[in-house]
């Protein structure tokens, strides 16, 4: 009974696991591969086709848009890479100093080909086919294997359609606000203390760090990105990237502005010491501001990374209900500093400055700046790809009529849901 119960606590845990994005692309890659080396067993004349199943698991990306493009550089690099084998092999024949010039002239013409990332494997194929003695057929072979393979690479896609990276993406923007929203208490729990300016300036040094999270998370939303593009399972792939993208603009605008106030905080520290930050009130006044906005932060991390319209509308509700709970501890935590400036104006310019400070947050979170700049960048991105297509395209799409539709039905849905 035990070793049952483990076996089917195992397949659970495998059922769940199979929408999981690496398992997924770990099987589309040994499937890729697998099929590209049966078909070159085939059509090559090499007893191992090894170059097929090596293009087909480098072709296969994560994403569809990522084949295309790696498929088309890595076949252009292979090719080019065999042409200039040959040119050698008619030439000067494998020697020391051919080998020296064969490198370089092959990363010549890898940056003349423009294959990007791929420089490299031009050199590599110009290596491998100038290093065997029957170069006219392995050079041919190494083609047709190439091409094998990315054919296959392609098609895999239409049989296993690429994951879609945007779950992940949704989670590492809500990492970052959880990040911001940890500092923010800190902050406020130590405001109304007797702080050393060495324990705020490690704040500051916190902040900065959170800079590196956002280069992660950007690099998580690129990939979400690549994935949406050219995929036949996404439907509103354009309002799904701009969405996360403008989040993460403005999740990284609050981190800039909360480095600015842990900055005010280090600086208003050192002036003060050895008295606490702030006064008793005022310093009980900043937690429960910045343990609002705390959490304002996170409810729009929400609302950005939410699919679903009525989770989306509760998330918006929220998030509007907090907000206007910090406006008004915000008029509170005005007063009390016009109070203490009035009592003691030698620090007016740091007090005035935590406000400036909480109010810029209030404004980038706030509902009616986000749904202005989401349509502002809409119409931005949606004018660059009219830009990019070919005219003949443009002028079917004008005359058939749809694309103005779609625009408004996507930038109506933005106002409702992201």
């Amino acid at each position: 009974m035990p070793d049952v119960r483990k076996w089917t606590e195992g397949l659970s845990r495998l059922l769940r696991r199979h929408r999981d994005p690496v398992v997924v692309q770990t099987l589309r890659s040994a499937t890729a591969a697998t099929i590209a080396y049966v078909v070159a067993l085939h059509l090559s004349p090499e007893p191992a086709p090894l170059t097929a199943p090596l293009t087909a698991l480098l072709v296969v990306q994560v994403t569809l848009y990522a084949t295309l493009t790696n498929g088309f550089r890595r076949v252009n690099a292979v090719v080019a890479g065999v042409l200039v084998a040959i040119a050698f092999s008619q030439l000067v024949g494998l020697t020391w100093w051919s080998l020296a010039l064969l490198i370089v002239a092959s990363l010549a013409v890898g940056h003349l080909v423009r294959v990007d990332e791929y420089i490299p494997e031009v050199a590599i194929s110009a290596m491998l086919v100038l290093g065997v003695t029957t170069i006219s057929s392995t050079a041919w072979a190494r083609i047709v294997e190439t091409l094998i393979g990315a054919v296959v690479g392609m098609g895999c896609n239409l049989l296993l359609p690429p994951p879609v990276w945007v779950d992940e993406a949704g989670e590492s923007i809500e990492g970052l606000a959880r990040r911001l929203r940890q500092l923010m208490l800190r902050m406020g729990e130590e405001a109304a203390e007797i702080m050393p300016w060495q324990q705020a300036a490690a704040r500051l040094h916190e902040a900065r760090r959170l800079d590196h999270a956002i280069v992660e998370v950007d690099a998580a939303l690129r990939q979400a990105e690549d994935s949406l593009r050219l995929n036949p399972r996404v439907r509103e792939g354009l309002l799904h990237r701009v969405v996360l993208r403008t989040g993460l603009d403005t999740l990284e605008i609050c981190t800039v502005v909360l480095r600015v106030l842990a900055r005010t905080f280090t600086d208003l520290a050192r002036n003060r010491e050895p008295q606490p930050l702030f006064a008793a009130d005022t310093g009980a006044a900043v937690e429960q501001l910045l343990s609002r906005i705390a959490d304002a932060v996170v409810s729009f991390a929400v609302l950005v990374t939410t699919s679903i319209s009525e989770n989306a509308e509760s998330a918006e509700a929220r998030l509007a209900a907090e907000l206007r709970t910090a406006a008004g501890t915000r008029d509170k935590l005005a007063d009390l500093l016009r109070a203490e400036i009035r009592h003691d104006d030698r620090n007016w310019q740091l007090l005035g400055a935590v406000l400036t400070e909480v109010d810029r947050l209030l404004d980038e979170l706030d509902t009616e700046h986000r749904s202005r700049r989401l349509l502002e960048e809409l119409d931005r991105v949606s004018g660059e790809q009219r830009a990019k297509r070919p005219p003949w395209l443009t002028w079917l799409r004008e005359h058939v009529g749809v694309p103005e539709r779609l625009r408004r039905n996507r930038a109506g849905g933005a106002e409702r849901s992201p």
